[in-house]
């Protein structure tokens, strides 16, 4: 027996349920929202959620993504492509650094010259 054997499962919902529920509520008064949420021991940010995917016309995007197993050859590129993506805006962050961080050795190297420039220029006091 595992330590987190004794915890609670994650519940998922069918999109069948997800619509059902959406239409009941959205048919529902007020008052009656609030019961059928307490009812169903919902939040109502799981509304929200899938009446988004509702909306977006993702009917099939209201069925929770597999949680385990091997993944499809869809969700592998496209976890490739974030991975690549989120790789990109890093490197460019990385690139924006070192550009700043030249631009300022640049201006710090000019100073210095102009500085060096003036000492020879100018003429010495005799101790």
């Amino acid at each position: 027996m595992s330590p987190r054997s004794d915890r609670p499962k994650r519940r998922s919902f069918t999109a069948k349920y997800k619509f059902d529920i959406l239409t009941e509520y959205d048919a529902a008064d007020p008052e009656a929202r609030g019961v059928l949420l307490r009812r169903e021991g919902l939040y109502s940010s799981h509304l929200s959620e899938w009446r988004k995917a509702r909306d977006s016309g993702a009917l099939a995007g209201l069925t929770p993504p597999p949680a385990a197993g091997k993944p499809t050859r869809k969700s592998t590129e496209e976890l490739e492509n974030a991975k690549l993506r989120a790789r990109a805006e890093r490197a460019e962050r990385e690139l924006a650094k070192t550009k700043a961080a030249l631009e300022i050795m640049g201006k710090a190297h000019a100073l210095l010259e102009m500085l060096s420039e003036s000492a020879d220029t100018e003429p010495r006091s005799k101790p």
